[in-house]
């Protein structure tokens, strides 16, 4: 059994980098993944990968910085597997001045 067979993870800023290593992580020790991000063809990469090594994963564009967006993130989350057990933030908002 794998660390995380059975649970359902969500992770922000999964198209690239440290987020999309984690997303690759969290599939292969079994989680059902959410890949999200704000460019909708770089979590759907993401997606792919998981599915191409045998995992379980939907992509969904969110802007963190917007409330909204992320409530729609929450609900079809819920809507395709029906709880969230780990929500990694990766994605960040950064502003200069």
């Amino acid at each position: 059994m794998r660390k995380l067979d059975g649970k359902v993870a969500v992770i922000t800023g999964a198209g690239a980098g440290i987020g999309r290593a984690i997303a690759l992580l969290f599939a292969r020790e079994g989680a059902q993944v959410c890949s999200a991000d704000l460019i909708l063809a770089r979590a759907e990469e993401t997606a792919q990968a998981i599915a191409q090594e045998g995992g379980q994963a939907i992509a969904v564009q969110v802007d963190v910085s917007q409330r909204s967006s992320v409530q729609a993130l929450a609900q079809q989350v819920i809507a395709r597997f029906g709880r969230v057990d780990i929500l990694c933030n990766n994605a960040g908002i950064g502003h200069i001045g």
